[in-house]
């Protein structure tokens, strides 16, 4: 009976980070989505007239940066999801083998936090780079 209590145990530690991978999983599908319309308007301003103005070279410029940006975001935020992943698995193995791997634990979770960190810095530089476009 105690095996039981062990597994569910276990389960309610793996649960918080597979909610973690929930809301991960909603801002990388933001990320797709902007990286997609990012995409989609270069395509227009490269295939939409022979005459490259100066103007259109500069949004080709930007967008080009921006993408750039958007794909270290993207990049980095899976790499948190990776962790996150290994994490959960780790959480089960521990109670099945003899040796402790907290210590393991915590260092994945920190590159994990670490990686998303660095991956939301990057959007949001993607994101301050896109009102630069904008003009009144």
């Amino acid at each position: 009976m105690g095996n039981f209590d062990e597994i569910g145990t276990v389960i309610q530690m793996a649960v918080a980070p597979a909610f973690l991978l929930t809301g991960l999983g909603a801002i990388l599908s933001v990320m797709g989505h902007r990286l997609a319309r990012i995409v989609d308007r270069f395509r227009v301003l490269k295939e939409g007239t022979n005459k490259k103005t100066l103007e259109i070279n500069k949004e080709l410029n930007s967008l080009l940066l921006r993408a750039k940006w958007t794909h270290w975001a993207i990049a980095l935020t899976t790499i948190s999801a990776l962790f996150i992943c290994l994490l959960i698995a780790m959480i089960f193995i521990a109670t099945e083998v003899s040796f402790e791997l907290d210590q393991y634990l915590t260092i994945l979770f920190i590159v994990a936090m670490s990686s998303l960190v660095l991956g939301l810095l990057c959007f949001l530089r993607e994101v301050s780079l896109s009102k630069g476009i904008i003009k009144l």
